[in-house]
């Protein structure tokens, strides 16, 4: 099970491979390792080096390979090409609760969830004081920068612009052609920041500017990398005429296959949620229990014996297959 290592048998996330993307392969176990196996090669992985493992189209993972994962504390997360989407998410590498708790104890404070609110936009106003700035007054700048940025890059490209458009849950519906690139384009930088959040521990739903949408967190800090990736890679595929949703994807797919992005939004997720003396303390899996008086007690115990005895049987049901080498009944 995933906490049978201890802690200090686990190396810490600073110390890993922060992801690692793995398509059209076989993926199994041998001793403490993961196996990639292809037509072309097999190549052995240390579990415990790698902090999150993207699972890629035409791959395949066998259940010891990911009960080694989850030992190791490594999450597991099942993407489109480059991680570009995400579909699913299994464990993180946190052993506790405490980044996750840090994220809703700062999220559910007004003045807290302000000052982590004011870092991010001062990630994209470096040369601005924003340390007194209401909501308002961010979102303000926010949409100025935005509209500069915009701007800046139809006149760069000569494609023609004239505002946003955007269908929710429909990216690629709606408007002109800079517009469909650009939607399709966040949706793929969205897959990687989600990716990027559940490795790391934080919840994707708890966001600080964004709020009301399961990955609330997600649409927070893709704004943080927009300027960098996906508006400058839209207005140069629109003015190259290459504007079909797959052109971006493949596009932006390449534009992050180095794997730096991944390294930065965990470096800046850290710096947003933690100060410097909880970056560097381990997360530990404590096993307390919740007090309203003490704030905890032990975990492990059975603090009333009596109430496990009225439980029976018809609590859980399980549906279990036959062996492998055992054949079914005809009939």
């Amino acid at each position: 099970m995933w906490w049978s290592s201890e802690p200090l048998d686990l190396h810490r996330i600073e110390d890993r491979i922060s992801s690692l993307y793995v398509e059209k392969c076989h993926i199994d176990r041998d001793d403490n390792a993961v196996v990639l196996v292809n037509r072309e090669r097999t190549v052995r992985v240390p579990a415990a080096f790698v902090a999150t493992l993207l699972i890629g189209p035409g791959t395949r993972v066998t259940h010891a390979a990911i009960a080694l994962l989850a030992d190791s504390g490594t999450a597991v997360c099942w993407v489109g090409d480059r991680g570009v989407r995400m579909y699913a998410g299994g464990l993180g590498p946190a052993r506790g609760s405490g980044l996750l708790m840090r994220q809703a104890y700062l999220v559910t404070r007004t003045q807290h969830r302000l000052a982590v609110a004011r870092r991010m936009y001062g990630k994209r106003f470096p040369d601005d004081d924003v340390s007194a700035a209401t909501m308002q007054q961010l979102r303000g700048r926010e949409g100025a920068r935005i509209k500069k940025i915009y701007r800046t890059h139809a006149d760069r490209t000569g494609v023609t612009w004239n505002r946003r458009i955007y269908t929710h849950g429909d990216p690629f519906a709606d408007g002109d052609d800079i517009n469909r690139l650009l939607s399709a384009g966040h949706a793929c930088l969205y897959g990687i920041c989600h990716a990027a959040i559940i490795g790391i521990g934080a919840n994707p739903a708890l966001g600080f500017v964004h709020t009301g949408s399961a990955i609330s967190f997600v649409l927070d800090i893709a704004d943080l990398y927009k300027a960098d990736y996906t508006i400058p890679l839209a207005f140069d595929l629109a003015a190259a005429g290459t504007t079909d949703e797959r052109d971006i994807r493949t596009a932006f797919r390449d534009r992050v296959a180095d794997g730096h992005l991944m390294g930065r939004i965990v470096a800046d997720l850290k710096d947003l949620l933690l100060d410097d003396e909880q970056a560097d303390a381990d997360d530990q899996d404590a096993l307390h229990l919740w007090d309203e008086l003490d704030g905890h007690v032990a975990g492990g115990v059975n603090w009333a014996a009596d109430y496990a005895n009225c439980w029976d049987d018809a609590i859980s049901l399980g549906i279990i297959g036959p062996d492998t080498n055992d054949q079914p009944t005809p009939g």
